[in-house]
């Protein structure tokens, strides 16, 4: 999604600068993890799909494979559908797996792609680098120092950025944290407008887990993996309801549903990132099933407070697998849906710090380790393994009594610390790890 975006805006600025009609080549260098996992991650084919002008969230998925065969069959690139260059796969599209950073670059992070584009005498147009930063958010080497630039610079009525701010200035308000977040989110547009946003998002989330039980086949990327989910959940029809940790079994197939929809190029919600997308909704479709009294306003209240802790990890720490391991994805999904959960079940503000912490004390130090750089073994799995740990911290948030040791900011920072002393061989390289163990076949 984050090279996608990099690649669109790279040619709208093109058009914007009035280069877009001189321009005779586009040359894309892609570096560190998205140089050595693009091709398992689909980054080849998100580059293309951005320089022809496509938006993630607004691309038919069913139109995704003609338009790259057509791309690739004819050698040719329509810039942002308005200006048609040759198109050579080999020299214009580049891994440089030995190279972390873009040369020069400023930015210090693992996910960088340069974007260079020529004009007919092969004179340098235009050059920009940018990075991806994780769940989508795009910054480029000059904005990254500063970025916070991603996010909203509107002034909200309930700015934080601890969880201690966050559970003070509730407090101080007599708010719950989603009605803070709800109140921040209404800063830009109506409250009914957040809400029905929201429901869209859980609508999107709800096909995509209808689509993951009910699609059959082999993944792509030459692993072989077959889909697991559709066979699962009919053989939990079968067996009924009366095992009592059914429900459980439901939120794995939920969250392997999802995931098995990103691994084969689906329409996913990334929640916080496209690799950890199942754990999210997992456990929201597990509070709709499975908990008795839920409705649309427990969604609403899941959605928001997860999205107010996912905001405490981005802005403190990282949600990026290829800056902190898979701790930063499917270890804040679990944090941010236990949270969730136990908003929708209308903990208090304390339950919920509670939760989050528990969510993601248990998945700290998790690597990133995926085998021949796809998004399948162990990252399927993983992201049913991180949902059913989310409503286990509920639980546990939920039946305790006593104050807790560990505070939500000092789990949040010891991840962070524990991602940057992490060998970069463990962080979406697929250099080491199951990655680097097991044969490929």
């Amino acid at each position: 999604m984050g090279p996608m975006r990099a690649s669109r805006r790279f040619v709208l600025s093109l058009e914007d600068e009035g280069s877009l009609k001189s321009t005779a080549r586009v040359q894309t260098e892609l570096y560190g993890s998205l140089a050595l996992t693009g091709l398992g991650h689909g980054t080849d084919r998100a580059i293309l799909l951005g320089l022809s002008g496509e938006e993630p969230s607004t691309i038919d998925p069913e139109t995704i494979e003609s338009k790259l065969q057509q791309i690739r069959n004819s050698g040719q690139l329509s810039l942002a559908g308005k200006k048609i260059i040759p198109f050579h796969e080999a020299t214009d599209l580049l891994f440089h797996r030995d190279q972390m950073r873009p040369p020069d670059a400023q930015t210090q992070h693992p996910n960088g792609v340069r974007f260079t584009a020529f004009g007919t005498d092969g004179s340098v147009l235009q050059c920009e680098t940018f990075f991806s930063i994780g769940g989508g958010f795009i910054v480029s080497d000059a904005e990254g120092a500063n970025r916070a630039s991603v996010m909203t610079t509107a002034p909200l009525p309930h700015p934080f950025k601890s969880a201690a701010d966050l559970l003070q200035m509730a407090a101080d308000h007599r708010l719950t944290i989603w009605d803070l977040l709800l109140e921040n989110e209404s800063v830009s547009r109506s409250p009914s407008e957040v809400r029905n946003g929201i429901l869209h998002i859980w609508k999107v989330m709800q096909g995509c887990i209808d689509r993951g039980m009910n699609t059959e086949g082999i993944l792509p990327g030459g692993l072989n993996v077959r889909r697991r989910a559709p066979r699962l959940a009919a053989r939990l029809r079968e067996k009924g309801s009366a095992d009592p940790l059914a429900p459980l079994d439901w939120v794995t197939v939920y969250a392997m549903a999802v995931n098995e929809e990103n691994a084969a190029g689906g329409r996913v919600v990334t929640a916080p990132t496209n690799g950890a997308a199942g754990v999210v909704p997992a456990v929201a479709r597990y509070y709709r099933d499975f908990v008795p009294g839920a409705d649309d306003e427990g969604i609403l209240r899941y959605f928001l407070t997860s999205a107010a802790i996912g905001i405490l990890y981005k802005e403190n720490a990282s949600i990026s697998g290829a800056e902190v391991g898979c701790q930063g994805e499917v270890g804040v999904a679990c944090s941010m849906a236990a949270g969730g959960l136990m908003a929708a079940m209308n903990g208090t503000n304390g339950q919920i710090e509670h939760a989050a912490e528990i969510g993601m004390e248990h998945n700290l130090g998790m690597t990133c380790d995926p085998i021949g750089g796809l998004v399948q073994i162990p990252c399927i799995e993983r992201n049913a393994m991180g949902a059913v740990k989310a409503v286990h911290a509920c639980r546990i948030a939920q039946n305790e009594l006593e104050s807790h040791k560990v505070s939500l900011d000092q789990v949040i920072k010891t991840m962070y610390l524990t991602g940057l002393d992490m060998q970069s061989r463990y962080k979406e390289t697929s250099l080491a790890g199951l990655a680097l163990n097991i044969i490929e076949c």
